[in-house]
């Protein structure tokens, strides 16, 4: 009969619980460093996007402004009789396609004041 030993365990099974605890450690604290890290790279996501859409709405803002002058300031250029000749003709319609091209103009305002130029 083998001799069994009772009590303490012996220096092969110090060494395998000590790898057990240290094992389980190192596999807890890699998951949270994991759980950390997707939540700061949610969070720098969640912060772009926001910087994204502030940007947007200053563009859009930016872009309104622009449109909400140049109608005013083309107005008068496209109403404007054309005695000046062909040249001058052919200048204010290519500064109404460029406007137009812009997007300051819709098709409607392009193809009114075109009409109003034109006679």
């Amino acid at each position: 009969m083998p001799f069994r030993r009772m009590g303490r365990p012996g220096l092969l099974g110090l060494a395998a619980r000590t790898a057990v605890v240290a094992g389980t450690a190192s596999a807890v604290s890699g998951a949270m460093q994991g759980s950390r890290e997707r939540k700061s790279q949610a969070q720098y996501e969640q912060e772009q996007y926001q910087a994204a859409q502030q940007q947007a709405q200053m563009d859009a803002a930016a872009q309104a402004a622009v449109a909400a002058q140049m109608p005013q300031a083309a107005a008068p250029a496209a109403s404007a009789p054309a005695a000046g000749g062909g040249d001058d003709m052919i200048a204010r319609l290519q500064q109404l396609a460029a406007m137009k091209q812009a997007g300051v103009l819709t098709e409607e305002e392009f193809a009114a004041a075109k009409a109003k130029l034109l006679g």
